[in-house]
């Protein structure tokens, strides 16, 4: 009995060295490197991400295979990845963190076996998934091994999306084909300063095209959340980055199975706001902030605005409306008129599908004088681009709520969640004007000729569009055809738009049998 004693507080030892030796994979030197530069390491942010205490790891002792070529004597325990599981708020997610202190994070065989495994068990599961990315890219020692391990994962990034949330925290680099498998997850954050994706860097850039570009001009955090629109979100360091993820998680649900969970809400649902019935100004062509709209009408003004940077003449973003988690969309006048234009159509389309996906609320506030116009426009593709927008809405089967707050002109009317893509209820400001297009436009055009032989072409001119303003420049016309179900005083929105919410939770809109639908991409 002695020695069976012994021989079990030996293994119980050994277990405490190989765990100790699993927690530290990298050298002192590459920790000492990441901890110089600020940022946390690969389990750290693992554990910061998940609630205190509750994160699972899994495979610690996964090994690189011995046939790496020239690595025979470097196996350390975990390879590069820290895998697991823990909570957000209480709810359960899954979490892989890459760790550059190893192999400089770079993806090797056991490597993605440890991410798809993850990933596997988030959808077998029914939970959210949360990709920490810091890589060099493919381990060069595995050859097309390591690219076939991309490969496996990309092709779960497909398989779950829609399924579950997929949340891509870009904390490092991330190069090369591996800017893929964040790319097709549904939000991306990435730190400013110290974290960048590209698939072609700066050496390569300059090689072919003769272009000077540093690192981050080409691929960092301010790059992609204003030029590109590839990153959804910023953050000015690692522990806001890990807060804001976890945040953005608070609107989500577990998978498409489920609702978003309820939070009772402190702020009265019946709260009405006078400022509102001042806010558009008398000039049509005066702009106001549509935020400003947004934060009046939701739970205690708190918004978590979606590409905030990017296509700022669109608004995106999460709320709570009388405690049930919402998407908002909005046209902003205060940048270029609230038009729809390629980028603001692309922003709206696919927050509009990934609110759809996860069985969240639209709520719409509308302020659009058309689709900008101009050579760039339409040879980029403007008719294609503006498609995925009225796509998305007309697809989306969620309850959909909107409102007019001024100018809904022409197709943009039609496309901006209108009841004739099958909006759940659609309400207007008495500032609203729901017509073809302005009164300028309209009357220089109906009445071209008339204005030609007018005596004084300017009086009859002010006097045409007067008249077009009285009959056609407000939501009278359209809500007598039923197009917008009441004109409401712009106080009153918040109460409206929570009864209607509540009467719309119990939607019920089967789709059509098919394999999938065919947006214009």
């Amino acid at each position: 009995m002695a020695e069976a004693h012994e021989t079990t507080q030996q293994r119980l030892e050994w277990l405490r060295e190989l765990r100790g030796e699993a927690l530290h994979a990298g050298s002192e030197k590459a920790v000492q490197r990441r901890r110089d530069e600020g940022r946390l390491l690969a389990r750290e942010r693992a554990v910061q991400l998940c609630d205190e205490g509750s994160f699972v790891e899994l495979d610690r002792y996964v090994r690189h295979r011995e046939a790496n070529f020239g690595m025979m004597e470097k196996r350390p325990y975990g390879d590069a990845v820290v895998t697991g599981y823990g909570t957000v708020f209480g709810r359960k997610v899954f979490v892989f963190s890459q760790d550059f202190t190893v192999f400089g994070g770079s993806l090797s065989e056991v490597f993605a076996e440890k991410i798809c495994k993850v990933m596997d068990l988030a959808v077998k599961y029914g939970c959210p998934v949360i990709g920490i990315n810091d890589s060099g890219g493919a381990r060069i020692q595995e050859g097309v091994v390591s690219l076939a391990g991309y490969a496996e994962i990309f092709w779960r990034n497909v398989q779950s999306s829609g399924v579950v949330p997929q949340i891509s925290l870009v904390m490092g680099p991330c190069a090369g084909g591996a800017v893929y498998s964040p790319a097709m997850t549904d939000f991306i954050f990435m730190v400013e300063g110290s974290s960048y994706m590209f698939i072609t860097g700066p050496d390569v850039v300059k090689t072919v095209t003769g272009e000077e570009v540093s690192f981050e001009e080409l691929g960092g955090a301010a790059t992609h959340a204003a030029k590109s629109g590839v990153a959804q979100f910023t953050a000015p360091d690692e522990a806001s980055c890990l807060e804001d993820a976890r945040y953005l998680l608070s609107f989500l649900p577990q998978n498409s199975a489920e609702r978003p969970s309820f939070t009772p809400a402190t702020d009265p649902s019946d709260r009405e706001d006078a400022e509102l019935d001042t806010l558009i100004p008398d000039n049509a062509n005066k702009p106001y902030d549509m935020h400003e709209v947004i934060r009046r009408v939701i739970d205690d003004g708190e918004f978590l605005e979606v590409h905030e940077r990017w296509a700022q003449n669109i608004v995106t973003g999460f709320a709570r409306l009388g405690g049930h988690a919402v998407g908002v969309v909005g046209n902003q006048p205060q940048q270029l008129a609230g038009v729809l234009d390629i980028d603001a159509s692309n922003k709206a389309a696919r927050f509009v599908r990934t609110c759809d996906a996860f069985n969240i609320p639209l709520v719409t506030f509308v302020d659009v004088p058309g689709f900008l116009p101009g050579t760039a426009q339409e040879w980029g593709g403007i008719i294609r681009h503006g498609a995925k927008l009225l796509y998305a809405y007309a697809e989306a089967t969620v309850p959909k709520l909107t409102v007019i707050t001024r100018k809904a002109y022409g197709g943009a009317y039609d496309v901006m969640s209108s009841k004739h893509i099958r909006a759940d209820f659609n309400f207007a400001w008495p500032t609203a004007e729901v017509a073809v297009m302005g009164p300028e436009g309209a009357v220089n055009i109906v009445f071209r000729s008339e204005l030609a032989e007018a005596e004084e072409p300017e009086a009859r001119r002010a006097e045409l569009i007067a008249d077009y303003k009285e009959r056609f420049a407000n939501p009278y016309a359209a809500a007598e055809r039923g197009y917008v179900d009441d004109v409401i005083e712009p106080r009153r929105t918040r109460p409206v738009l929570i009864d209607a919410l509540e009467t719309a939770q119990t939607k019920a809109e089967p789709r059509p049998r098919r394999k999938h639908g065919n947006i214009p991409l």
